[in-house]
């Protein structure tokens, strides 16, 4: 469990959303607390967010990012492609990261260890010490209310950012609208 953020996505009919904390913590410090730890990619047709060291993140997101443009934006096989050359390669193994990674069609999250996950519901995924919390907010929301995609994303982040001490509330979100 990395000790570093929340990044929560959801993926509704047609409409995916992102959001993460803004909070960076090194220790038992925090370093800052407005970090931006989402991000769009090809033609901004793909959400990204990452939860562990930042620059291991950027190395993953630069990589994630060629692959993308080699496949044309197509999400399925990209993670595939990622998967396979972040378990193939010694020094990306050893990185410290997760991405979470989305467009309308799919929400996958990508391991430390080069695994790839489809939540089983196909619609929401955490990352992060705040992951949990999150998640679970996120699914009671999705459950109990009809909210739209990114009032729930937002309210989840909310609830984990006063849960989890690695989590702060200044949320900042991405949508792909229909």
């Amino acid at each position: 469990m990395f000790e570093a953020t929340t990044i929560l996505a959801y993926r509704g009919e047609n409409h995916a959303v992102i959001g993460g904390d803004g909070q960076v913590t090194f220790g038992n410090t925090v370093l800052k607390g407005n970090a931006t730890k989402i991000r769009t990619l090809y033609h901004d047709k793909i959400l990204a967010g990452f939860a562990g060291s930042t620059a291991d993140a950027f190395t993953l997101f630069d990589m994630f990012e060629g692959i993308l443009n080699e496949k044309r934006g197509d999400l399925l096989k990209s993670v595939i492609e990622f998967s396979k050359k972040w378990r193939q390669d010694k020094h990306l193994r050893q990185l410290e990261a997760m991405m979470l990674v989305l467009n309308k069609e799919h929400i996958f999250i990508l391991s430390g260890t080069g695994d790839v996950v489809e939540p089983e519901d196909g619609k929401i995924a955490a990352i992060g010490s705040g992951g949990n919390f999150a998640l679970s907010a996120a699914r009671a929301l999705d459950r109990q209310t009809d909210l739209d995609a990114a009032t729930l994303v937002r309210e989840s982040l909310q609830i984990a950012g006063e849960l989890c001490i690695y989590t702060n509330t200044n949320i900042k979100l991405l949508e792909l609208k229909p």
